[in-house]
């Protein structure tokens, strides 16, 4: 049996409009959503979300095969399993720990400061459009090792691919458009690869080049791959977290006060930014045997969509989970960007996302030398606040005024 409501859709414009009006409906009318135009469920409690999500053998990344592989030029990280998955994920995540992380520490608060300078005497900025879009896209060339002046060139194509992974329906011009991307970008890479087979540096790319797997090096369509994985999956998230960061903190200036005043406070902010607005607020895996969630039986072989903001929502996972609060006492922050977090922004489990605790390091290091410089940070006059996004969701822009900042002052360290 489906549990549909004629009236409601998860593709409808009132549900793109504000999703999070919805998720009580669906958590309590609705946990298992049926979508008949694109023949899926959507699952929305915090219990089933994290049982598809940790239950590798009964719900598959296939999916991904035809979302993300026909883009990505190949299979990426969360389609793999047992021995190659544990390998090629421990290669990409040498690019994002340790010293390669201490070191990228540094090219992020460099890029941060090249670009909000020009912005200071201004006092004001587009947070979203100005600065952390491309502030996402330079961070991730640098850890790649991409040329910058070609970034906008760069996040032109992976616009295209994000668009193609991201999208619940594409029409076929649109779906021509992003393949188009996706082959540039592979035509940009290749030479790259194979320059760095030739010369490898310290970056992620020649990182790639040069490990092996079961003593074989892996093929450029291999490294393509994993290189646009990286790219979208350090970028798609880490501008809208930022920027929605500073929405919450703004829409509660006594949290903002007390962060400022105590910037050991800031990993608990961006730890609720995530719960409480994801960026990724849908994960998709296939159904291996049917399943029943909620007295709903999902059968065989169809797609499931995790709906990750309505989890983290969930009132049987946290208490008021509808207030934005720094200091809850269920997030964990220890644990909040690690595969043992309460909520689930970063998905969980086997699959859990690479970057988290780069992502983490990113934000952290930019906001940090953000809110002393943005002094009386507010919206700017006649700003109106609006997201896009249903599978990834953000601040279409985020216009802020703050007390302009005389030249030649210095940017924190």
């Amino acid at each position: 049996m489906q549990m549909v409501n004629p009236h409601f859709s998860v593709l409808s414009e009132d549900f793109a409009a504000d999703p999070y009006r919805c998720f009580s409906f669906l958590r309590e009318q609705s946990p298992v959503h049926y979508e008949p135009a694109i023949d899926s469920y959507f699952v929305s409690r915090h219990q089933d979300v994290k049982q598809v999500l940790t239950d590798h053998a009964a719900f598959t990344t296939e999916p991904l095969q035809v979302r993300a592989e026909p883009v990505m030029r190949g299979p990426v990280l969360a389609q793999m399993t047992g021995a190659e998955h544990t390998a090629k994920r421990k290669i990409v995540v040498r690019g994002f720990t340790g010293q390669a992380l201490q070191d990228q520490i540094r090219a992020i608060h460099a890029n941060a400061a090249a670009l909000i300078a020009p912005f200071l005497p201004r006092g004001s900025v587009d947070l979203v459009n100005e600065f952390g879009r491309p502030l996402a896209v330079y961070v991730t060339l640098d850890v790649l090792g991409l040329d910058k002046k070609d970034w906008q060139q760069v996040a032109a194509w992976h616009s295209g691919v994000a668009e193609f992974i991201t999208s619940l329906t594409l029409t076929p011009e649109r779906r021509r458009h992003c393949l188009e991307c996706a082959e540039r970008l592979e035509a940009y890479l290749v030479p790259v690869i194979e320059q760095r087979r030739r010369h490898p540096g310290e970056d992620l790319i020649s990182k790639l080049c040069t490990a092996e797997f079961d003593g074989i090096a892996m093929s450029n369509r291999d490294i393509t791959a994993l290189i646009i994985n990286v790219l979208a999956a350090a970028t798609e998230p880490a501008d809208k977290t930022l920027a929605l960061l500073f929405k919450h903190l703004i829409d509660h200036p006594d949290q903002l006060a007390q962060v400022r005043q105590d910037p050991t406070l800031l990993p608990a902010a961006i730890a609720e930014t995530l719960r409480y607005t994801p960026p990724v607020q849908l994960i998709p895996r296939q159904v291996e045997q049917d399943a029943v969630f909620a007295g709903t039986t999902v059968p065989a072989g169809a797609t499931v969509f995790c709906m990750i903001g309505a989890a983290n929502r969930d009132p049987d996972a946290f208490t008021a989970p509808d207030t934005f609060d720094i200091h809850r006492p269920d997030l964990g922050i220890a644990r909040s960007f690690t595969a043992a977090a309460q909520h689930l922004a970063f998905g969980t489990g086997l699959h859990q996302c690479v970057g988290a605790a780069f992502a983490r390091a990113e934000i952290e290091t930019v906001a940090a030398m953000l809110l002393p410089l943005l002094e009386q940070v507010r919206y700017s006059p006649g700003f109106h606040y609006q997201e896009a996004g249903l599978y990834t969701r953000g601040p279409a822009s985020l216009s802020l005024d703050f007390t302009p900042v005389h030249e030649g002052a210095t940017v924190p360290r």
